[in-house]
């Protein structure tokens, strides 16, 4: 049985003429780290607070551990929430804001210094136990919003984009802070953000969220090698599209079925086939490709690949470990060069083709195992 069970959810605030969340089934196991994924407004904070007991939904059931808590106030679903302002007190010491929780819940005195101390040590925060939050700085703030989620020991942890507000190099350490207390713990961890890197590094399932719908639910590596639809593909990592019309189904190859398009110009692209076997012949379709799956060259004949556009390179930037190449990709229908599709290309520095220029004609080529056809 699942730990958590989201059952037909529907939620639309009031005087909005569109849903939140739209008839939302998810599963979430326990001990698993789920993290829900989207642009802004499309119903993944709101999925969180329905959780949390802070919003109430429309329609629905939302179950924990097999009993409905849709009814119930959030300070009885046992459940550890960290907020994106972390929310401490500033009047009270470190060791007052991580025993809070067990203060409302009348737990004695000594029971309360005892997992205070074993929080903060979680944390590697026992040191600072006597500060106050404005002594501290925005990782360490973070740290002590987690004890004090974590203290009373709860099945389920919340998180609503608390690495927002640090800088990179903090956020990056605060994820894998939180990877190793996932993984010391074993606690179920539901988390929200738009960051698709923090999504990949911290997750075992990603929830990618769209106009309150659910577009994929798979493991990082699934939805960035397997995507569902363009959006997926578009919001998880760099990705090029171009579109054109469905053309026909190719045989089954050793990685699944494989369709052709046709672009502006007649040209002829392959990729693997999301629904070929349902498109209609000449309807539109869309084909996308990751910038690393990419070869540059000169000219045709430099590739090993049917998949060849011609482009022109629009920039050239450095790196450090590859070369990111903007170029613009044939042209459109009206043969208007400033309207053809933008795609990047990431080159290794070996793979690299010398003397290029900005301005200068290209050839790109991928394989059609590397590229997708929606």
């Amino acid at each position: 049985m699942a730990l958590i069970e989201f059952e037909h959810v529907f939620k639309r605030y009031p005087g909005s003429q569109t849903a939140a969340v739209e008839d939302l089934n998810l599963h979430i196991e326990a001990g698993e780290f789920l993290t829900l994924l989207g642009p802004s407004g499309s119903g993944k904070t709101t999925t969180l607070m329905l959780l949390a007991g802070f919003e109430a939904l429309n329609s629905g059931s939302i179950r924990l551990n097999g009993c409905a808590i849709e009814s119930l106030p959030p300070h009885q679903r046992n459940i550890g929430v960290v907020f994106q302002n972390y929310s401490l007190f500033p009047h009270m010491t470190v060791a007052q804001n991580v025993a809070f929780p067990l203060s409302v819940r009348k737990v004695p005195a000594a029971a309360i210094a005892t997992k205070v101390a074993a929080a903060l040590e979680k944390v590697h925060l026992q040191s600072f136990a006597e500060r106050r939050p404005n002594q501290l700085s925005g990782g360490q703030q973070q740290r002590v919003a987690l004890a004090r989620a974590l203290v009373f020991e709860p099945r389920l942890v919340l998180m609503d984009e608390p690495l927002s507000a640090l800088d990179k190099k903090l956020r990056e350490e605060m994820q894998l802070e939180i990877r190793r207390l996932h993984r010391e713990l074993g606690v179920t961890m539901v988390f929200v953000t738009h960051d698709q890197s923090e999504a990949m590094t911290l997750s075992d399932r990603v929830a990618v969220f769209n106009h309150g719908r659910i577009e994929q639910l798979a493991s990082p590596q699934m939805l960035y090698d397997a995507p569902a639809n363009p959006f997926v593909a578009n919001f998880l990592g760099d990705n090029n599209i171009i579109k054109g019309r469905y053309a026909s189904a190719i045989s089954q190859g050793l990685d699944g079925a494989r369709a052709a398009i046709r672009v502006a110009g007649g040209k002829g692209l392959q990729g693997r086939s999301c629904n070929g076997k349902s498109a209609a012949l000449d309807a539109d379709a869309t084909l996308c490709v990751r910038p690393e799956f990419l070869q540059v060259a000169a000219h045709a004949d430099g590739l090993d690949t049917p998949n060849c556009l011609d482009a022109r390179l629009l920039d050239i930037i450095h790196q450090g470990d590859h070369w990111r190449l903007v170029v613009s990709v044939g042209t459109t229908e009206g043969g208007a060069p400033e309207a053809a599709p933008q795609w990047f290309a990431k080159i290794s520095p070996r793979a690299l083709p010398p003397g290029l220029v900005v301005g200068q004609g290209l050839c790109l080529g991928f394989r059609p195992e590397d590229a997708w056809v929606f």
